[in-house]
């Protein structure tokens, strides 16, 4: 992402190229390597949105598109709607030229193992608490989640943020999360800032997180860091949500905040000054 920027792309490029990366990579939840439904299917979903326009591009449950991010991309240069899902989101992928792919081309092993742990531990489960509880995946309890995502600064000032998940293990019903809903996983105003949003997606939705710490900036005149603190440590966790966000302003502050124990995490400046994190400071 730093190099597409430095070569003087756009925000827009930098952050496509950056998810597209983290897509291709098995260990995160997202694209290859994406968790496994009740279904032992895997249903891809992604977000994006260009802080300049207010232009955003989201898809929902597609299960043979290599590349989500780059479909919700497309969705926002090159359609009138914002979000699409599943059979219809592919038809359009198709049509735009994507790359199509078979859907055990996202399948590893290790989220094979991980559904079929979950399912045996919900066999044993008393009651219905219990079922809530392992239905919402080991990662949530472990406080590790896998959504990936990006937010850039350009040298123009415009800010673009884009997100891409495979959800939650063992999800059932068509169950979609944060990740594609504007507002809630990802947000971009070249006024504000751009976020990127991981964790219990239900939570996000109910919130709003990324446009509440959007919101904040405009309306409270909050800094960055003021605003995601309020979001996530205050707001986020009295409701009972766990997760936390990537974002960037429009001077180039950065702010990575979570309730989890850890969440990973990098960055570059406009010096090419590399951080990378797993756990809080």
């Amino acid at each position: 992402g730093y190099a597409v920027l430095a070569e003087g792309n756009t925000a827009v490029e930098a952050v496509e190229a950056a998810v597209v990366v983290l897509e291709n990579s098995p260990l995160f939840n997202a694209g290859k390597g994406a968790v496994l439904t009740s279904n032992e299917t895997i249903e891809l979903d992604a977000s994006f949105m260009d802080g300049k326009t207010l232009n955003a591009g989201a898809v929902a449950g597609v299960m043979n598109v290599k590349s989500p991010i780059e479909l919700a991309v497309k969705i926002m240069t090159d359609s009138d709607h914002v979000m699409l899902s599943g059979k219809g989101a592919s038809l359009f992928a198709k049509e735009k030229g994507l790359e199509i792919v078979d859907p055990a081309y996202f399948y590893t092993e290790r989220r094979f193992n991980s559904l079929q742990n979950i399912k045996n531990k919900e066999k044993t489960a008393v009651d219905q608490d219990d079922k809530k509880a392992v239905f919402y995946d080991a990662d949530i309890k472990n406080s590790k989640f896998g959504t990936v995502g990006c937010v850039a600064l350009d040298k123009n000032g415009n800010i673009a943020a884009g997100t891409s998940t495979g959800g939650m293990t063992n999800k059932r019903w068509g169950r979609i999360g944060d990740a594609p809903i504007i507002g809630s996983g990802t947000y971009a105003n070249n006024k504000t800032c751009g976020v990127s949003s991981t964790g219990w997606g239900e939570y996000f939705i109910r919130s709003q997180v990324a446009y509440d710490i959007s919101a904040q900036m405009e309306y409270q005149q909050k800094s960055l860091k003021e605003a995601t603190a309020d979001v996530i440590q205050n707001k986020l966790t009295k409701l009972g949500g766990t997760g936390g966000v990537v974002d960037l302003d429009k001077n180039g502050n950065m702010s990575f905040e979570f309730n989890t124990a850890g969440m990973y995490r990098a960055s570059m400046n406009d010096k090419g000054e590399l951080v990378v994190k797993i756990y809080k400071e």
